[in-house]
């Protein structure tokens, strides 16, 4: 270890020390340490680095190799000056302060590369920097090593070895530290896999990055397991309960993963299809192990879980073929002449940006209104993304200019209206009801 092998001195050992002469060397050589530790990652890192490197970050110091370059060099030159019999007080502080600090660095952005999106990330940085901070105080304090004395001797027996308190706690360590490792491993393949790729190709990525993450995260995790202490053969007890777990209470969630790895693995559905499920359409953002993200076009997203997407009938627009079909109606009078009519809206219609000259645009007389003819214009798109209500309104508009300079009658709603009422006397009555008031 690092720190287990630095001299806890007193308060008062340690002032003495820091006004001490060498203390003045130990300084010069922590900045010539410091130095050479930027220098190094400044070459290594080139004048750009990549988004979100693990390694070196966004800047040269807040990226994980310049704490562990500076914590390599500073124990080096701590052990050369040690030999020499120069009395420790600066790298007293340093060597805790720079494994700190290489910890935090290390956690941050392990966890922003393989949780990007996640507000819980927030929260654990938070958590692991004052811990981190909080056992460099402790330690450099003097009170961190009474405290792992005092809970070494908490123990207990587990099966047929020995377990203590702070065993359990070194366990811990060691296992979040391999989790890490795993995480870190998982996130650089996954980065490696989806960059360049797009539509089937990035689909299929995302299965293999999703495939290894979950076999590095296993892996890890056994790890883990055996770093705290717990014999990895009895874990063969736990698979069984953990397969009635999955049998009763975690079948939706058992049944969403399996969904997820066979959309991804069958390609069925891939990022950018234009799908509509449970009356939610929209165009396919991200699919993940356990849902699948749909954004509509308004900008609403839909968490989807994959179950769904299996068991129920989904409409893919983008599946075979990108292209797809628009309609919109229009009515003209019975006396126009749709023969020479529907020509020249096919033309105007073509006009328009969005639809695709092949299969070019069509006119159809679908029905024989009350009011007039009623025609149907079909056209293609391959944007659906892009939303369906603009080309329709691009297409009726200039629909409209075309009629409108034809003289074309668009015909209004006609109604019959029938009055009822009392009838009125015929003209014979009329005459006759005169005559014999007259008399």
């Amino acid at each position: 270890m690092l720190m287990t092998d630095l001299p806890v001195l007193t308060l008062n050992e340690f002032f003495a020390a820091l006004t001490h002469p060498s203390a003045l060397v130990e300084a010069a050589t922590l900045l010539a340490c410091l130095g050479v530790a930027w220098l190094a990652v400044r070459l290594l890192r080139g004048p750009t680095a990549e988004a979100g490197s693990v390694w070196f970050g966004r800047n040269i110091i807040d990226g994980v190799l310049f704490p562990v370059l500076a914590l390599a060099l500073a124990y080096a030159a701590r052990t050369l000056l040690h030999r020499f019999g120069v009395p420790l007080a600066v790298f007293k502080i340093v060597i805790p302060v720079l494994l700190s600090l290489a910890v935090i660095r290390l956690s941050v952005r392990v966890l922003r590369a393989a949780f990007p999106d996640s507000r819980l990330v927030r929260v654990a940085e938070r958590t692991i920097s004052w811990l981190a901070w909080a056992t460099m105080v402790s330690w450099t304090t003097g009170v961190l090593p009474q405290i792992l004395d005092e809970l070494d001797q908490i123990q207990w027996k587990m099966g047929n070895s020995h377990v203590s308190v702070r065993t359990l706690l070194e366990g811990a360590l060691s296992a979040g530290f391999v989790l890490m490792l795993s995480l870190w491993v998982s996130s650089a393949i996954e980065a490696r896999l989806l960059k360049g790729a797009s539509g089937g190709q990035l689909s299929l990525r995302k299965a293999a990055a999703n495939a290894v993450r979950a076999l590095l995260t296993f892996v890890g995790l056994l790890l883990a397991l055996s770093a705290v202490g717990i014999d990895l053969t009895a874990l063969s007890v736990l698979g069984g309960a953990i397969g009635v777990g999955v049998g009763l209470g975690l079948q939706k969630l058992a049944a969403n993963y399996v969904s997820g790895f066979v959309i991804l693995a069958e390609r069925s559905l891939r990022i950018g299809d234009t799908v509509r499920v449970d009356n939610f359409e929209g165009r396919i953002t991200d699919i993940a192990t356990r849902y699948t993200v749909i954004r509509a076009l308004n900008g609403r997203e839909a968490i989807v879980p994959n179950e769904m997407l299996i068991t129920q009938r989904v409409e893919n627009s983008s599946l075979a073929d990108p292209r797809v079909l628009v309609s919109t109606l229009v009515q003209v009078g019975y006396d126009t002449d749709v023969d020479s009519l529907m020509p020249q809206i096919c033309d105007e219609v073509a006009k328009v940006a969005r639809v695709l000259p092949d299969p070019g645009p069509s006119v159809q007389l679908s029905n024989f209104a009350a009011d007039g003819l009623e025609l149907t214009i079909n056209f293609w798109i391959i944007d659906p993304e892009n939303g369906l209500g603009s080309v329709r309104s691009e297409v009726n508009l200039a629909v409209w200019r075309l009629l409108k300079r034809l003289k074309v009658e668009i015909p209004f709603p006609q109604r019959v209206l029938r009055v009822e009422g009392p009838a009125l006397p015929s003209p014979a009555d009329q005459l006759k009801s005169a005559s014999s008031s007259t008399l």
